[in-house]
């Protein structure tokens, strides 16, 4: 992890995990966009790895983090999946205000800008966007949805959210330290409602599009799914 300058005003953790190439454009689109909104913001690139495994993307957020200041690396062996890496990227950021968003591109980098804007402007706790539009396919579309209305069955059926695993995510740095996060995998977006719920924070949600990955397939299969629905009870009957 290199060494960075505390107390930004906004923490942007871009989850890299095998985005290779693919990270250098999103990530300079991003630090443009920010740039010209006149916020003083780190980019927190997690490049956590799986040994053994063909990955230059570590190498390769590195080398921008060299040329650049604003940019903190997170590149360690994984300890888990996406929610390991969400965590290690959170703990590291330093600003006023956090917020997440995948790096591979199907969610606009845009979309930072406007959940910072409006998390400002309207004195929330956390905004977040929900996939008004998707081009992932209807399989995706679909589990979704049924993953969505068995939230709100076992959490929140009197609360409204649309989209609990969409991304972005930005949050108060005082709404990131009453949670309590302790998964390593996909359930940790479900896991930040269900902690913003318990703590009563004045929660946000934005439209937005979520394009289809032309790169690679999907990390998101049925064993993934599986997961999804035994960690949605398991957390409602434990904790």
């Amino acid at each position: 992890m290199s060494k960075f300058q505390t107390n930004r005003e906004l923490s942007v953790v871009v989850l890299c995990y095998r985005a290779e190439d693919d990270i250098i454009s999103f990530v300079k689109q991003l630090d443009d966009e920010l740039s010209i909104e006149n916020v003083d913001f780190e980019l927190v690139l997690v490049a956590n790895y799986e040994r053994n495994e063909k990955d230059t993307t570590p190498d390769i957020v590195k080398r921008m983090a060299e040329r650049n200041p604003r940019y903190l690396v997170v590149s360690k062996e994984k300890e888990g999946k996406m929610g390991w890496d969400m965590r290690s990227g959170m703990a590291a950021a330093t600003g006023k205000y956090i917020a997440v968003i995948d790096g591979d591109g199907q969610m606009p980098s845009s979309d930072i800008g406007l959940v910072y804007k409006i998390i400002k402007e309207g004195n929330y706790d956390l905004v977040k966007t929900y996939r008004a539009k998707r081009f992932d396919g209807i399989y995706r579309a679909v589990l979704s949805s049924v993953y969505n209305l068995l939230f709100k069955i076992l959490f929140r059926p009197d609360f409204v959210v649309n989209d609990i695993n969409s991304k972005p995510k930005v949050m108060t740095r005082m709404a990131y330290e009453k949670m309590k996060l302790v998964s390593n995998d996909w359930f940790t977006d479900a896991e930040i409602m269900i902690e913003a719920f318990k703590n009563k924070l004045k929660i946000c949600e934005v439209a937005a599009v979520f394009y289809k990955n032309e790169r690679r397939r999907s990390f998101v299969g049925m064993k993934t799914v599986f997961e999804f629905i035994f960690n949605l009870i398991y957390y409602k009957l434990k904790r």
